[in-house]
């Protein structure tokens, strides 16, 4: 069943997955072991076979869909069953930035890996980044944006991080076209992606 549930998130099968998780638990497999035995490790191929070149961005986020359905089945039990988040990432495309693909995509990928995951959204300002911040204390804040004109919001993000005294509590990672590790390291960042195979590594690794 678990092989059925792997499959299926493999194969994008939006339709079915959500049958198939209730049936994986009607059969007593637990949400936790869905999780980690098929729901993750498939997202685990999906994240290898991008960066190999076997599978492209649309068939990416057509996984990452039927991923998410199985974890809207899940997510219940696994609060209820106390099954503790690998982490908890806080996301969004900064100000002036419309562009939320990629982000959304990397949202799904992470959460994919056991994160809990706040999506923000577009256009959010170094202020609403911080409110999110002392909100939801995210162990990491995940800051996107696909234009060189709005990348520079980013160093307010982290000046406003630091300002509110949040800034030593979480790892701040970024990514996006115009987005670089020497812009990453010049900022003050903690970590950069290239894409959201490489983001849901990146934030294995920063918790």
């Amino acid at each position: 069943m678990l092989d059925k549930i792997k499959q299926a998130v493999l194969a994008g099968d939006m339709e079915g997955i959500a049958e198939l998780t209730n049936q994986a638990l009607a059969q007593g497999i637990v949400a936790g072991e869905i999780l980690d035995q098929a729901l993750t490790p498939a997202m685990d191929i999906v994240g290898r076979e991008y960066e190999d070149g076997d599978r492209y961005i649309p068939e990416m986020l057509i996984s990452a869909e039927t991923m998410k359905g199985a974890v809207l089945v899940l997510k219940p039990l696994l609060v209820e069953a106390g099954v503790e988040a690998r982490g908890k990432l806080v996301i969004g495309t900064v100000e002036g930035d419309l562009h939320d693909i990629g982000k959304d995509l990397v949202a799904m990928m992470v959460e994919g890996a056991g994160f809990e995951v706040i999506n923000l959204g577009a256009e959010i300002t170094a202020e609403q980044f911080v409110n999110a911040v002392k909100e939801h204390k995210p162990n990491i804040i995940g800051m996107s944006a696909l234009l060189t004109t709005t990348m520079i919001h980013m160093p307010d993000v982290i000046d406003a991080l630091k300002q509110a005294g949040l800034r030593d509590q979480l790892k701040v990672m970024i990514g996006g076209a115009p987005v670089t590790q020497a812009y990453a390291d010049k900022i003050g960042a903690d970590g950069y992606a290239a894409d959201a195979a490489s983001a849901t590594k990146l934030a294995k690794s920063l918790t």
